[in-house]
């Protein structure tokens, strides 16, 4: 009797599961704080099996950040499509979007954020890999607006309004109902939203 199951997912490469592992650390407990032997440790692999896949600590944080990127792209699309996000529609599914983010388990901002501050300085690397990040970022919001000679620039203010609401959250109690952050930010779409929808009439 065969006792394999072939609807179980394959196991995670070695290079797959210590960049799994860095991401989870990396994301709570911050880049700096995490040394490379927790994540071989927590990874199940030996020191040999990491350095041949990640030359160095650095290599790890660019790797760390490109999956963030991937990761966070898909499930902010698919949630803004969840939330009834509709192409030229304007900016209100930002809201629920944003509101299910912040209400997730473990939320400790925005990673690219997270990273420049504690990297910047010296991996300029943190930058531009965030930079590109934070770039998409306001084209998926840029989407969501009609379209106007001042789309672009409607969208970028709307995505530093984002951004500041993320990291508003960051200070705000996990059993927070009524969120300042998000609060604030609804203030700032709406004025947004009224503005683009003057420029369309």
């Amino acid at each position: 009797m065969n006792s394999s199951n072939p609807t179980s997912l394959p196991e995670p490469s070695a290079r797959e599961r210590i960049l799994l592992t860095a991401h989870d650390l990396f994301y709570r407990d911050g880049v700096r704080a995490t040394g490379i032997d927790k994540v071989i440790a927590e990874a199940r692999v030996t020191k040999v099996t990491f350095y041949r896949h990640f030359p160095s600590k650095n290599a790890l944080i660019r790797a760390y950040l490109d999956y963030r990127h991937t990761l966070w792209m898909s499930w902010f699309i698919d949630a803004l499509n969840r939330h009834g996000a509709y192409t030229g529609q304007g900016l209100n599914a930002l809201i629920p979007t944003l509101d299910e983010w912040f209400n997730k388990p473990v939320y400790r901002g925005c990673a690219f954020i997270n990273t420049v501050s504690e990297l910047g300085g010296v991996l300029p690397d943190v930058i531009e890999i965030s930079s590109r990040h934070k770039h998409d970022m306001m084209v998926v919001i840029m989407e969501l607006l009609p379209e106007s000679p001042t789309r672009e620039t409607v969208a970028n203010a709307a995505a530093i309004a984002v951004d500041g609401a993320i990291v508003k959250a960051q200070l705000e109690s996990t059993e927070c109902l009524n969120r300042r952050s998000l609060q604030g930010l609804t203030t700032l779409l709406m004025a947004l939203n009224s503005l683009t929808i003057s420029q369309n009439e």
